[in-house]
């Protein structure tokens, strides 16, 4: 049996927790810019809470499931799952705190807020890849994989994703993604990646 392919699934990863590193970093020490700045990192915050809360609710409907159908009892995710609950109410607190920001609050709630879901999901994400990487390496089908990454593509916003593993993937995996992507996926990449770029340098500086 040919394993499952991980290599989105570690490149969201990764994404994930490097743009909340970023913007901890980022609301730190930031004081006065400009409402256009400002404005752009709320909408920013909002779309990378957006994304974790989908990527882990598609876990919890997908994902989990067929875990739970291939692997059976050697498959734990009652503490996993309990995760994903104490990540909403975080994402919320983000969000809220990203728009008071954007209306001209402190950035000070900011950072706190996105501290506090960093930190969260940086130890889940390191239990997951941990202990449910090798499981679904051993007892997942290539082809159920597959076809669970085809359902929750259904409901992501690909143009962000897109922009995110343009980013955050590795040469390797960039080529990797292109055998298995196609051309139009490569193409799709490249055209996004000019506009990605000039929002992060007017976020990040």
């Amino acid at each position: 049996m040919t394993t499952p392919d991980l290599t989105g699934l570690r490149i969201i990863h990764r994404a994930m927790r490097g743009d909340l590193h970023r913007l901890v970093a980022l609301t730190e020490h930031l004081t006065a810019t400009t409402p256009t700045r400002a404005r752009a990192i709320a909408h920013f915050v909002g779309r990378v809470t957006h994304t974790i809360h989908q990527h882990h609710t598609r876990e919890d409907e997908i994902v989990w499931p067929l875990i739970e159908r291939s692997a059976g009892a050697a498959a734990d995710l009652a503490d996993l799952t309990e995760d994903h609950s104490l990540l909403d109410p975080l994402l919320n607190e983000a969000g809220a705190a990203a728009d008071a920001f954007a209306a001209g609050g402190d950035a000070k709630p900011l950072h706190l807020a996105l501290k506090r879901l960093s930190e969260l999901l940086d130890e889940h994400i390191e239990e997951e890849e941990r202990r449910i990487f090798p499981v679904v390496l051993q007892y997942v089908t290539e082809k159920d994989w597959a076809d669970a990454e085809t359902r929750i593509r259904k409901g992501a916003d690909i143009r962000f994703d897109l922009c995110w593993i343009g980013q955050y993937a590795t040469p390797e995996e960039m080529a990797r993604i292109r055998r298995m992507g196609g051309p139009v996926v490569a193409l799709m990449v490249a055209l996004l990646r000019p506009g990605h770029r000039r929002r992060q340098r007017l976020i990040f500086g």
